[in-house]
């Protein structure tokens, strides 16, 4: 199928090539609401300066492992990639593992020396999601640098660095397929109105009323399909915390200690380990630390989603299940970084920016000081997280 790009994707592409033959600028925001055509257009970019660059070598990333994976398989799909180009996350283009030769853990990162990134372009996919420590990293290689995100979404984590606040270039017109798309549909109508009635908008995409007879069992059936490529989301760390033991339940894990296998979040960024809040991972041992020294403390291995970080090292015990933010222990007699996980089979949506899932069960969950602005963003960023299948639990 021939893809025609809109008059507002020509203008968007031509700009950016403009940019890139002139050298003036060291790098160019690009944001883009969901359906607009971010990626499609990412690899008509690819196309188009392959024309012009006969000998051009691209670095297309992104934050998570899963990003870079869907982004891969969409410039392949459109047989947009070059020989010479790379995909893959952010940190397995710049970092480099330094490891303890007596026991093979990570000791910490380094970043790659500018001899080792023969790339003329590199393009961040979800740059929302990037850290200014990440960003800075990036820019000292000298690279032009394209960055594209969704400008809809909410501010980043930690709220003080945000490529996507103001980009420099926007697409905002639906495609008139992607419209289509009852995902985009509901996307549309938390991002315009912030609010998503209670109905069917295709298959497996609904929202139900919390309250009805039938939606605990509906729940259920939901929560006991959860595998790898589903996203369970809420607003409250309360919820996020229930909803975590009822899927370690359904799971068989009922001891409310870690185990093997569970899946976590770090809720503290670490950048010596270059662990950051927000990234998931599986645990692949844990086991306490001394009991006398060190009561309060795991020792933890843990192979992470962005597919290039296994962390090792001090985790608290104290913060799994834990309402009240990070926890206050002593920190580790080891005189290692004492780290911060919690389960991740649910998210707050602040915490899942950036990552996607085919299937997302969202519960609705709006805190009192959000405005309507505030409001908008987070069920957008919410909804945008599903690819094939949303159920919403709300009210009408």
């Amino acid at each position: 199928m021939t893809i025609i790009l809109t008059t507002e994707q020509q203008h968007v592409l031509l700009t950016v090539i403009a940019w890139f033959k002139s050298k003036e600028r060291p790098y160019i925001t690009l944001g883009g609401y969901a359906g607009t055509g971010k990626t499609t257009l990412l690899g008509f970019l690819r196309s188009m300066l392959a024309n012009d660059f006969p000998e051009l070598k691209v670095a297309f990333c992104a934050f998570t492992g899963k990003a870079s994976t869907v982004l891969k398989s969409k410039l392949f799909t459109q047989k947009m990639f070059s020989k010479g180009d790379f995909v893959g996350t952010i940190h397995s283009l710049i970092y480099s593992a330094v490891v303890d030769i007596k026991t093979g853990h990570v000791i910490t990162w380094e970043k790659k020396p500018k001899s080792e990134l023969e790339y003329d372009l590199i393009v961040v996919d979800e740059a929302s999601m990037v850290s200014g420590v990440l960003w800075r990293d990036l820019c000292s290689y000298g690279i032009s640098i394209l960055a594209v995100g969704d400008h809809g979404q909410l501010s980043p984590i930690d709220d003080v660095f945000n490529l996507m606040k103001d980009p420099y270039i926007r697409l905002e017109t639906i495609h008139r397929q992607a419209a289509e798309n009852p995902i985009i549909q509901v996307s549309l109508l938390a991002r315009q109105q912030g609010y998503i009635p209670i109905q069917s908008f295709g298959k497996g995409v609904v929202k139900v009323n919390r309250y009805d007879s039938e939606t605990p069992a509906l729940l259920n059936d939901w929560l006991q399909s959860y595998n790898e490529d589903t996203l369970v989301l809420a607003g409250y760390n309360k919820t996020r915390i229930r909803l975590n033991q009822e899927i370690r339940a359904l799971r068989d894990l009922y001891d409310p200690a870690p185990q093997v296998g569970d899946r976590v979040i770090c809720l503290k960024n670490n950048r010596k380990q270059h662990l950051y809040n927000g990234m998931q991972g599986v645990l692949h041992t844990i086991y306490p630390l001394d009991e006398e020294t060190d009561p309060h403390w795991y020792y933890a291995d843990i192979s992470m989603d962005d597919g290039s970080t296994y962390f090792s090292g001090p985790i608290a015990k104290e913060q799994f299940n834990s309402e009240s933010g990070l926890v206050k222990v002593t920190p580790p007699s080891t005189g290692e970084t004492g780290n911060y996980f919690d389960y991740g089979y649910a998210l707050t949506v602040h915490k899942a920016q950036g990552a996607q899932a085919n299937r997302v069960i969202l519960f609705e969950e709006r805190f009192q000081r959000m405005d309507d602005d505030q409001w908008r963003r987070w069920l957008y960023t919410a909804v945008t997280r599903a690819e094939k299948e949303l159920f919403i639990v709300g009210v009408g």
